[in-house]
């Protein structure tokens, strides 16, 4: 099969793209970067920048596409994610009508907003809140109305929080050495939720999606789960430190976050504190009976390998 793919050198989308050649998959990677070094025959480099291609380009990068894996974003720069995930998948929507045979999106939990508490499902109302999780919502709706006026099938994947050892974002690592230095405290009442989802689950989860005619026309949520208590204590202990115990009230650390967080390097914001009290949970039963989908990456293991990654990181510094 032939399967296209966008943002295929980014944290997630390098994995994909390893996992589909794997498979014994053609991959078109369409990047701007079409000099990476590359040792398999079965990855087509295409130049293209989505921000600036025509239609008709793209339309001719995506003939006979089989399968269009669309992992492009926009994490850090707020002013390019409506240019990123709404005018580029608008475009890039119009170009594979009646070109491919399915489009997988990745998108986010986040479109469904801040949710204090409580299980939320695919069926749970949208509520984006920020640029990045608006953006990405309407990149979604992009997607399911090309679909519904026959230009291809669709599955839409929307992760938790996605951690891994080669991540870009540096918030866990951050975490890893507070508890390392004896310096991380918890707020509020025990029993906050951790949401996490390992890399190696995501690219579990997009294949399927891909591959699976069950999914067609469907939207999974994927995310792992246990207390923010035993998502901490797991790092502590792999790092051979004393389980965290100290415990600050919740409107305390609001008061704080208002007041300081906008000194630089202040570690508790509204929006810090608002996560290290949240209590929600993102059930995947969906995507188990319907795609006989299971991690294969525990919660455990990724933490370890990520602990792992802080060790060298830390061993790399001190050699310097």
């Amino acid at each position: 099969m032939i399967a296209a793919v966008t943002g295929g050198t980014g944290f997630i989308g390098k994995k994909l793209v390893a996992r589909l050649v794997e498979r014994g998959d053609t991959v078109r990677l369409l990047t701007r970067s079409p000099n990476l070094p590359d040792h398999s025959s079965l990855l087509e480099m295409h130049e293209c920048d989505l921000l600036t291609a025509e239609v008709s380009e793209l339309s001719t990068m995506l003939d006979g596409v089989g399968v269009l894996y669309h992992c492009a974003g926009q994490l850090k720069e707020p002013l390019a994610m409506r240019a990123l995930h709404v005018d580029a998948t608008r475009k890039l929507a119009e170009a594979a009508s009646r070109r491919i045979g399915r489009w997988v999106q990745l998108s986010s939990v986040g479109v469904y907003g801040s949710v204090p508490e409580g299980a939320i499902t695919e069926d749970s109302a949208l509520n984006p809140f920020g640029e990045y999780e608006i953006t990405k919502t309407e990149s979604d709706k992009i997607v399911v109305d090309a679909a519904s006026k026959g230009g291809f099938s669709y599955s839409i994947l929307r992760p938790s929080n996605v951690f891994g050892a080669e991540m870009a974002n540096q918030s866990l690592f951050g975490m890893i050495a507070m508890i390392d230095r004896g310096l991380f405290l918890y707020i509020g009442k025990p029993g906050a939720s951790a949401n996490y989802i390992h890399v190696d689950n995501v690219i579990e989860g997009l294949v399927s999606c891909g591959t699976m005619q069950q999914a067609e026309c469907r939207i999974y949520n994927l995310s792992d789960h246990c207390t923010l208590e035993h998502f901490v204590g797991t790092i502590a202990t792999r790092l051979g430190r004393p389980a965290p115990r100290l415990r600050i009230p919740a409107p305390l650390a609001y008061l704080a976050g208002e007041v300081l967080g906008g000194i630089p390097g202040f570690p508790l914001t509204r929006s810090r504190v608002e996560a290290m009290v949240n209590r929600s949970v993102y059930p995947i039963s969906r995507i188990q009976q319907e795609l006989g989908y299971h991690h294969v990456t525990s919660m455990e293991d990724g933490l370890l390998e990520l602990v792992e990654a802080y060790k060298q990181r830390a061993e790399h510094r001190g050699a310097e």
